[in-house]
């Protein structure tokens, strides 16, 4: 570790020698004229005007040419010019790294969908909102291809795309100045803050299969805060119907054939989940007083319910529900037995022998006639299909205090506090275990997470050449697992009997299980930025100290610099090291989940242990610390009038990189250890796994974009283009916690290759038509165990402004109705039709109307 560390701080000196020995007068023009406003990757100014930084068409350069690292710049047009309303979602189109997928049956995932930067994890990403650090969600991603699987990251979807008026992505290490997860970059989403107009939107649209109808209305209004500040307000309310691309599962087609008319067609729904009462509601605040001290600050409550599906309950072999021996017989309950508590078959239960998908008639009626015998038969003939899902509450307020001393230092104090509460409800199942008695929806419990900070930012210029900043961060965050209703956890009677105990498909948790855990922890950092005072070169340097109570410290640089060749072509170049902590709910929260395993051709009950666990321990389990990175970097940007290119290449290298191991198969033993640890359904797990440091990971890509405005057309047309190339190699790992299947994940999970090409044309008349083709490489999915190649997509839109004010938009997504490529086991296995884990979704086209109404007001002035 030590001979690691040095290779990196050899590597920043060598950058630094590198920018400082280049003879920078030689190579640059003088008198070079200046391009755009100088951008930096430290935190953005939250201006205080009424002018709404936004961009019409795409005339404005996607990154910003003059940082020392790539950013991309996106405008709030940009999300306006697409008919999903989800900012995860519309993100993936404009930034070139940024990967997010639907889940249909992935347990939490499906609540809070993860998204990847750069084909790293979720918490890889820092999420800021006006320069602020955004709260994780409560989620913890047990089921994400591989690659989410573990991680903790922030809910994108919360924020409404109306409320934003650019959005700033840093495809960037970051930790040095920004602290822990800011290892693949930063999304920094800036609010409007204008204090005057507004603007109403309407959308509505669905997909060509005739489902997933899709509504939402989003309003902003700018509001004056007496004579120097504002009130930015924005709201959105919506829903999403869910969408069916199944194909009937060969048990269940078997079973419908045998006679059983209590089968659904399909038994099993793969599609997008129901998303209702979507309210998103944001605040953005400022004020400038009289002593021009800046009193600033922003707020939001958002809430939502969404539900999805699970795995089919097949009536005649879904073990240690409907049967106990793989479907040869059904699983009868003596609830005699059941009261006295002991086995000795009291009630004189008949055997009920399965044959050709048909239970022994005569013996099944006999089941059902005393009442002292007892089969799931009897609530649910076709089986059952739990819906599984979870009421989302966010909310979050950040205020700060900042100015400027009579010796020209900035400086800037903050609290912010968020919270974000996903409590779950599972329906349409059964805690077999209370046999008649069980109820058949529950309360499983709750995940919530909390976070504190407070921020001290100082900045000052020692000349006009030389920036000096530094500051203070306290941060304190907490994790909880709320208790769930008895029956979604209880052991019951006909445990001994062999019927599963909690909730099926989503146990509850127990008073044991439940409970909360916090951390704490302090940052120092210094941040120096030099100029050449004639814009022909810029180098940056940051140095970062932080101390976590659990873990201990760790100490961060960065360098970077840009130097300006000549009116045309710039390089920039970057090193860094960096870090993530592991959260507390990483660190101590459990899951299980239903699985479908593809070597039985079976659902199996695959649980997720803290790595604290005894059962974890005896397989390799250890406490867990913090991922470390080495980022280097290095691009070049070109501008030629109505041409503007950029190109970057990086590399990221994680050590101790954190996530879940392959499964381990339990013991009886271990069984009996994790049930007296609160995992109550520990008895009906097959395999465990856990959380763990143990293996590196070389993330190496290239970023291309580019811009041309053709001054022939007048600069009405902007064409753009967007390419990404992302490679993940593990390069250090333990085999007796990663096996083969892990890595593919890791490698492979995601698309190597994504780009897009666009053309925006707007005439005269107030008509603008929008095109844009788009590809996405091929991917691994390791719940179908196959490889799918990639497809093109094409989207096109049309919209006509009658005026200023009103602006009518129609468009369509995906509009050749094109699919991944078909699942060749979906019949024979659970009936997904399409790869869950499509990079582009699997629900076909997409097609949208939206009705917008831009007003301004002068609010007495």
């Amino acid at each position: 570790m030590a001979e690691s560390r040095l290779r990196r701080v050899l590597v920043m000196f060598g950058l630094l020698a590198l920018l400082v020995g280049i003879p920078l007068p030689v190579v640059a023009q003088e008198g070079a004229e200046d391009t755009e406003a100088e951008a930096t990757e430290t935190e953005a100014e939250e201006e205080f005007s009424e002018v709404i930084v936004v961009t019409g068409t795409r005339a404005q350069p996607r990154s910003v040419v003059e940082s020392i690292v790539p950013i991309d710049v996106i405008s709030a047009e940009d999300f306006a010019n697409q008919g999903d309303t989800d900012v995860s979602t519309l993100l993936r189109t404009l930034a070139p790294s940024y990967n997010v997928n639907t889940q249909p049956i992935s347990d939490a995932a499906t609540v809070v969908r993860p998204a990847n930067l750069r084909n790293l994890a979720p918490d890889h990403t820092l999420v800021l909102v006006n320069g602020k650090r955004r709260h994780r969600a409560a989620v913890i991603y047990w089921l994400g291809n591989g690659v989410a699987d573990g991680a903790q990251g922030p809910d994108i979807s919360a924020i409404p795309a109306i409320a934003l008026r650019q959005v700033e992505v840093l495809r960037d290490g970051a930790a040095a100045q920004y602290g822990s997860d800011a290892i693949a970059g930063v999304i920094n989403f800036l609010l409007k803050d204008a204090s005057s107009g507004g603007s109403i939107e309407l959308r509505t649209g669905g997909y060509t299969a005739g489902d997933g109808d899709a509504f939402s209305f989003a309003g902003n209004i700018g509001l004056p805060l007496g004579e120097n500040g504002f009130v930015n307000l924005s709201v959105e309310l919506g829903s999403n119907d869910a969408t069916d691309r199944s194909v009937q599962r060969d048990d269940a087609a078997g079973l419908i054939a045998a006679g059983n008319t209590a089968v659904g067609n399909p038994a099993q729904i793969w599609g997008s989940p129901e998303i209702e009462d979507d309210l998103k509601f944001w605040a953005n605040f400022g004020y400038v007083t009289d002593g021009g001290m800046q009193f600033y600050g922003h707020a939001n409550y958002v809430s939502k319910e969404v539900t999805g599906g699970f795995y089919f309950r097949n009536p005649n072999n879904r073990g240690s529900v409907f049967s106990g021996d793989g479907g040869e017989t059904l699983l009868i309950g003596d609830l005699l037995d059941a009261q006295d508590g002991i086995l000795d078959g009291s009630a004189g239960c008949p055997t009920v022998n399965i044959s050709n998908n048909v239970p022994d008639p005569a013996a099944l009626a006999q089941v059902f006639a005393d009442p002292n015998c007892f089969s799931f038969q009897e609530l649910f003939p076709g089986g059952f299909t739990p819906n599984f899902g979870g009421e989302v509450e966010d909310t979050s307020i950040v205020a700060g205090l900042r100015g400027t001393t009579n010796g020209g230092l900035n400086w800037d104090v903050s609290v912010s506090s968020g919270a974000n509460e996903v409590d779950f409800f599972i329906s349409n199942t059964v805690n077999a275990s209370l046999g008649p008695d069980t109820p058949t929806a529950f309360d499983p419990g709750l995940y919530k997470q909390e976070e504190l900070n407070v921020n001290v930012d100082l900045s000052y210029a020692i000349n006009d050449r030389t920036n000096l900043a530094g500051g203070l961060e306290w941060r304190d965050e907490k994790f909880e697992i709320g208790i769930g209703q008895l029956e979604s956890y209880q052991i019951g009677a006909l445990a001994d009997q062999g019927f599963s105990a909690a909730s099926n498909g989503f146990p509850g948790f127990g008073p044991i299980a439940a409970g909360d855990w916090s951390r704490s922890n302090y940052a120092v950092y210094v941040d120096l930025e030099r100029t050449s005072g004639d814009d022909r070169w810029t180098v940056g340097a940051a140095v970062r100290f932080e101390d976590f109570e659990d873990f201990g410290t760790t100490t961060n640089g960065k360098l970077a610099g840009r130097l300006k060749l000549n009116d045309m072509w710039q390089l920039r170049a970057s090193a860094s090291t960096g870090f993530r902590a592991p959260t507390p709910g990483q660190s101590n929260a459990f899951n299980v989940s239903t699985e479908f395993d593809l070597v039985l051709m079976d659902l199996v009950n695959n649980g997720t242990i803290p790595s604290s666990s005894r059962v974890a321990q005896l397989r390799g389990g250890q406490p867990l610390t913090a991922e470390e990175s080495t980022s280097l970097a290095v691009g070049t940007v070109f501008q030629n009038g109505p041409l503007t290119v950029t190109v970057d290449y990086f590399q990221i290298d994680l050590e101790d990189r954190l996530a879940v191991t392959q499964l381990f198969s339990l013991t009886a033993n271990e069984v009996d250890d994790l049930i007296a640890e609160g995992i109550t359904s520990a008895g009906n797990l097959q395999n465990f796994r856990f959380f763990t440091n143990d293996f590196d990971t070389e993330t190496s890509g290239i970023d291309l974009v580019a811009t041309y405005v053709p001054e022939a057309l007048g600069g009405n047309t902007t064409f753009s283009l967007l390419f990404n190339n992302t490679d993940t190699e593990v390069t250090k790992f333990n085999p007796a916690t990663l096996d083969a299947t892990r890595i593919r994940e890791l490698q492979e999970a995601l698309p190597e290759t994504r780009w897009n090409i666009s053309a925006n044309h707007s005439l005269n008349n107030g008509l603008r038509l929008l095109g844009r083709l788009s590809y996405y490489d091929g991917w691994f999915d390791s719940e179908d165990g196959q490889v799918y190649d990639g497809e093109y997509l094409f989207d096109v839109e049309a919209a006509y402004s009658f005026n200023k004010s009103f602006t009518v938009t129609l468009g369509g997504q995906n509009v050749l109705d094109t699919f991944p490529e078909d699942n060749p086991g979906a019949r024979s296995g659970v009936g997904n039709q399409y790869s869950q884990f499509s990079p582009f979704g699997f629900n076909g086209a997409f097609w949208y109307a939206r009705l917008s109404y831009k007003f301004d007001t002068s609010w007495g002035k």
